[in-house]
């Protein structure tokens, strides 16, 4: 499964809401310009969070979007099937060989049990232990 722009882009606003959560509403325009992503894409986007109670809109002057729920009940999981639909690497078919099968519902169970695990609060207050591995390439 490749999460595509809006998968990642409605990542991007939750966390922004959440980073700002009792501070009021916030509008997309700050965090298009934030995150220099295009107002028009967040809108779209933001719909379906709306529709699926994930946030609530205020309008007037001072008006945007600010979270339904607190940041802790709310997963990555959440967010990745409203924008991008069922969490599914392929579709596994009952026809296909018992191995292949029970390899692609491992890894089907493995990416929904990370996205379920991880919280709308762990994404907003991740703090890098500076600790991460990178890989050099020589050719």
């Amino acid at each position: 499964m490749k999460i595509s722009t809006k998968g990642r882009y409605g990542l991007t606003i939750m966390m922004a809401l959440a980073k700002k959560a009792g501070e009021g509403p916030v509008s997309l325009k700050s965090i298009a310009k934030e995150n220099d992503l295009s107002e028009h894409y967040l809108e779209q986007l933001i719909a379906p969070l709306r529709n699926a109670m994930l946030v609530k809109s205020v309008r007037g002057a001072y008006g945007g979007y600010m979270l339904s729920k607190e940041a802790k009940d709310i997963t990555a999981g959440d967010i990745i099937r409203v924008l991008e639909g069922p969490i599914s690497p392929v579709e596994v078919m009952d026809n296909e060989e018992p191995a292949k099968r029970d390899l692609w519902i491992k890894i089907r169970d493995a990416v929904k049990n990370v996205l379920d695990e991880t919280t709308l609060d762990d994404l907003a207050n991740f703090e890098s232990d500076g600790e991460q591995e990178y890989y050099m390439f020589y050719i």
